[in-house]
């Protein structure tokens, strides 16, 4: 049996007990109430005084127990760190999804200042609407409907906790709507921008300063992965390294259209198989809004990953997977000026922290930054809508296989792309494998078949 400590009373047995904390002269006390322990200080000095203190907290803890109310509870702060420490638990251990550090960034940058202060279980509407206010001023614009179900999502969690441990009670919990602006799709670039797009770097590339050249490459080849992956600016690419990357080559197979032995069995056309491997590559995605995915680039891709290569390390993309590199990908090298080259000092590879600004300067010099239709500005991002756009109307790219492609969901698919069900129609209405088929000139023994003089005969036969 253990000995009590000299600073540690039992007033009742399994419910009450005042105890002092070490270099603390006050006086706590930890009650039952329902097979859950609470800590409460009776915040007296004096041992007698704090033991009547602590019937009285246990008395009126039963009494709010009974009102459905929660019999003591912890500032909104308390249980929203508490809720932090858990998440980045889960995502040390490997078993936490990406859209944690959303909800940690929410709790930070939003949560705690505007609502660490209060008790948990006084969190109400009039405490949400402040949340609300204070939001809008800290983003400057009002925010998106998936926003708030984010945001809602992570206060969900700070709530459960706080009921879990006994600081609120299910009555008291708030009831959480989403009622920001829909999100708008942003506004991508046409097949002609697109083609001015990639044409135009090399010679912008050309024009920057001695210090920015290597930095305006890497963001040329970060322009041809996002348009031909699709995936989403920021992370997903900007997180992966080299050994998270697997090259492939897969064999073309081609249709002719041209019937080399034309018979009653085959109508089609052969299929041929090109020589030449088509060059592909698999990027395992483990840094993403959602969960982590296999993304395939196909050449532009490839190249533009060997260009990297190339430039930081002399290499293939093949050999530094073979070597084992944990580099990430999208870095550059420092540029050492003349004072730094005498000093001997070396060039490191450096990662970028962000291409916006780079990127816009590069599309407000080429006239590409603001869709002339929708005045709407382009970013990064719109480089994702323009892949999914093409992929829909010219590659006819099925909506369940687009979705897997891009980590999201068929839902959204067609949410922001249903505008494009008229143009898609008119690239997949063209029928060029028909056509084609339609085109090809009968042998002699058809077209004499289907002449009016052969039919005629045989009408002339049936009357006789």
């Amino acid at each position: 049996m253990s000995i009590q400590k000299p600073t540690t009373h039992t007033l009742i047995a399994r419910k009450l007990i005042v105890y002092q904390r070490e270099r603390s002269a006050i006086w706590q006390c930890r009650f039952n109430v329902d097979g859950r322990w609470q800590r409460a200080s009776t915040g007296s000095r004096d041992l007698a005084d704090a033991k009547a203190k602590a019937h009285d907290i246990l008395v009126e803890a039963n009494t709010l127990k009974k009102l459905n109310v929660a019999p003591i509870t912890r500032r909104f702060k308390d249980i929203a760190n508490a809720v932090i420490k858990k998440l980045k638990a889960e995502m040390a251990s490997g078993n936490g999804k990406a859209i944690y550090k959303d909800y940690i960034t929410a709790i930070d940058k939003y949560f705690i200042p505007t609502l660490g202060k209060f008790a948990v279980n006084n969190i109400g509407y009039k405490e949400l609407e402040l949340l609300d206010k204070a939001r809008i001023k800290k983003m400057e614009k009002q925010p998106t409907r998936s926003t708030l179900l984010n945001h809602n999502a992570a206060l969900k969690m700070i709530f459960d906790e706080a009921i879990y441990k006994g600081y609120m009670v299910e009555l008291n919990r708030p009831k959480l709507v989403a009622k920001g602006k829909a999100s708008e799709r942003r506004a991508e670039f046409t097949l002609d921008e697109t083609r001015a797009l990639k044409s135009n770097f090399d010679a912008w590339i050309k024009k920057g300063r001695a210090d920015s050249v290597e930095l305006r490459k890497l963001l040329r080849d970060y322009v041809y992965v996002l348009l031909d992956t699709g995936a989403r600016p920021g992370k997903e690419l900007l997180e992966l390294k080299w050994t998270q990357m697997e090259l492939k080559m897969y064999p073309v197979i081609k249709k002719t259209g041209v019937i080399e032995k034309p018979n009653e069995y085959d109508d089609r056309g052969s299929e041929i198989e090109i020589s030449n491997a088509n060059r592909t590559v698999i990027l395992n995605i483990q840094d993403s809004k959602t969960d982590s995915r296999l993304s395939i680039g196909r050449l532009p891709t490839v190249k533009a990953l060997e260009a990297i290569a190339q430039r930081n390390y002399g290499k293939t993309p093949a050999k530094l997977i073979k070597e084992g590199c944990t580099d990430y990908i999208f870095t550059y090298i420092e540029y050492i000026d003349e004072k730094k080259v005498k000093r001997k000092r070396k060039p490191k590879l450096l990662r970028p922290t962000s291409f916006s600004k780079l990127f816009d300067n590069y599309l407000t010099s080429h006239s590409l930054q603001t869709d002339l239709i929708t005045n709407k500005k382009r970013v990064l991002y719109s480089l994702r809508h323009t892949y999914a756009t093409l992929a829909l109307t010219h590659d006819k790219v099925a909506i369940h296989t687009l979705a897997k492609q891009m980590g999201t969901s068929t839902t959204m698919i067609e949410q922001h792309y249903s505008h494009l069900d008229a143009v898609k129609a008119v690239h997949q209405l063209r029928g060029d494998e028909s056509r084609q088929l339609i085109d090809m000139e009968l042998d002699d023994d058809d077209k004499k078949r289907y002449s009016f003089k052969e039919i005629e005969s045989k009408l002339d036969k049936r009357k006789r």
